[in-house]
């Protein structure tokens, strides 16, 4: 938690394998996969034609080149490289092994929150920091779902150690941060417990050089900088709201409360600290915080903090777009997307965010919302689930029925596209929030599957087979098919390896009720020159002339 809300937080990379290139087509591929000469006769759209043989190799193409430009971009990132191989930690000090956490405090009472639900790791990282002469608490987030008998994802600690003085006393320790250092120490499996210095609010303290005067309603909140160190008061006071401003001593079995963040979990509200109104100026990403917060937990935001989130609202371009992007990812990575986005709907800040949701949901009334959270419910289910889900998944799952509702479009390139505002969305991620480019290219491909998988698109649906993506499209085909209760036998014959006969509307060349798709259009037959090199076309132009 101490570096959720002021450090800039990276959206995570995907590791994709590149993909092996598609075995090559028999030399009468055409022949086994034509059904008729009716189906021979039907024009190939190039934005209709979906993920098969046609586009396999520019898909893989796509996907290899975004992942290219996404390495590259890696090698720039801000951080100190990660060893290789950690050093061992050495063996504890006959001292360090009587460091332990108490069950019982010194006044006889039992310790706030049991030592056996403490993790064993940052309860090491903590006592060595004792160790040294340090202040160090467990503190945030692990706090507050400790409190409410929860499992918390992970532990953050927060101590009076500098960055290179936590360095200094663990091997297994790298610095990372931009705007602020922090130390990661990291543990067998891949588990890294984070340690941040206390902080100060750079905004409490000019405002105390300034003698507790304001400058004026016009002054500019917004926090850019935020290196000052500070005390462990500082810390809890300067941060987002009072159920995170908790911390908690292992030595004493105590809970640290400069906030009153107890009373507003009892209570079970979100509350900021300090004034709403300067908090939220401060950082509006806290608008996304407290709306996620309020749909993980289940918890009421207070008056004052939902009107002055309602108030920040036109401030979130002011903040930057990854982090944006970050935090509305954590709201669907989180499993409770549904609820959030309503929330998020309802404070009106869809239309900064995911600005083609906000438009569907505007245009198409109360059926749009009952058809796009059915999608988002699904979703949540998955994730509660406890399935991993790729970001490109979820960004799809939410992004299907606006490309259902608008329909294939052709790019300039000629190749297949999904709807103009979602390749615009997409595009803009890339641009300006570092949206990693095989997660935009991966999500689009998936847009695009699903009309192979739903048998829209007719011709070559055996290829898709074998495409990398197959697997994950069809998870978001089934997740489709919950949704919307569509496409049942189409999901059933996939998932049995067989490849389901294409919808009677596809085959008619009707239009489609799922989107207003377009219809096939005929293929023109080419006519034979006739013997005096006129074309079959011209001779009976002029034979119908004639016979006028």
């Amino acid at each position: 938690m101490a570096a959720d809300e002021q450090a800039p937080a990276e959206i995570p990379s995907i590791q994709v394998a590149t993909p092996a290139e598609p075995p090559p087509a028999p030399a009468d591929a055409d022949a086994e996969d034509d059904d008729d000469d009716e189906e021979d006769d039907d024009e190939v759209d190039p934005a209709e034609s979906g993920l098969d043989d046609a586009v396999l190799g520019a898909a893989e193409a796509a996907l290899a080149a975004a992942e290219a430009e996404d390495a590259a971009e890696a090698r720039g990132e801000d951080a100190e490289e990660v060893p290789i191989v950690l050093e061992p930690e050495p063996e504890p000090t006959p001292d360090e092994r009587a460091l332990h956490a108490p069950h019982v405090r010194p006044s006889g009472e039992p310790a706030e929150i049991d030592p056996d639900e403490l993790d064993p790791d940052a309860l090491k990282v903590v006592l060595r920091l004792h160790q040294h002469g340090h202040q160090a608490y467990m503190v945030g987030g692990c706090v507050r779902d400790l409190l409410l008998g929860r499992k918390p994802k992970d532990f953050d600690i927060a101590t009076s150690a500098t960055p290179n003085e936590v360095r200094g006393i663990f091997r297994n320790c790298r610095l990372i941060g931009r705007r602020f250092r922090l130390a990661h120490v990291y543990f067998k499996g891949g588990k890294i417990i984070e340690v941040s210095t206390f902080r100060a609010n750079p905004t409490e303290l000019e405002h105390a050089a300034n003698g507790g005067e304001d400058e004026g309603d016009g002054e500019d909140l917004l926090i850019t900088h935020d290196n000052v160190f500070g005390t462990a008061q500082q810390d809890a006071r300067r941060r987002d709201f009072t159920i995170n401003g908790l911390f908690y001593d292992v030595a004493e079995g105590r809970v640290i409360d400069y906030v009153r963040g107890r009373r507003d979990l009892d209570e079970r509200f979100i509350r900021t600290i300090g004034d709403p109104e300067v908090r939220m100026r401060e950082d509006p990403v806290r608008i996304l915080r407290a709306v996620r917060f309020a749909a993980k937990l289940g918890l009421d935001i207070e008056s004052r903090t939902y009107a002055a989130m309602e108030g920040a609202v036109e401030d979130l371009p002011r903040c930057a777009p990854a982090r944006l992007l970050e935090e509305t990812f954590r709201l669907i990575r989180g499993g409770v997307s549904a609820p959030a986005l309503k929330l998020l709907d309802a404070l009106d800040a869809l239309k900064i965010l995911l600005p083609p949701v906000n438009a569907y949901l505007k245009q198409h009334g109360k059926e749009g919302e009952k058809t796009f959270y059915a999608f988002a419910e699904s979703l949540d289910r998955r994730v509660s689930a406890g399935e991993a889900l790729d970001d490109a998944i979820l960004l799809a799952m939410l992004l299907i029925p606006i490309s259902r509702s608008t329909g294939p479009e052709e790019s300039q390139e000629g190749r297949p596209s999904v709807s103009q505002v979602v390749e615009d969305l997409l595009a803009g991620f890339v641009q300006s929030a570092r949206l990693p480019r095989r997660i935009a290219e991966r999500c689009r491909m998936l847009l695009l599957a699903q009309r192979t998988l739903s048998g829209e698109r007719r011709r070559r649906s055996a290829a898709f087979k074998r495409h990398p993506l197959f697997s994950e499209a069809l998870t978001v085909f089934e997740m489709t098919v919950e949704a919307t209760g569509e496409n049942r036998e189409q999901l059933e014959a996939w998932k049995a390896g067989e490849v389901p006969q294409p919808r009677a509307a596809a085959a008619d060349g009707e239009e489609s009720d799922a989107g207003g798709q377009r219809k096939r259009r005929r293929r023109r037959r080419r006519r034979r020159p006739s013997a005096n090199g006129s074309s079959g076309e011209s001779a009976d132009s002029s034979s119908e002339s004639g016979d006028a």
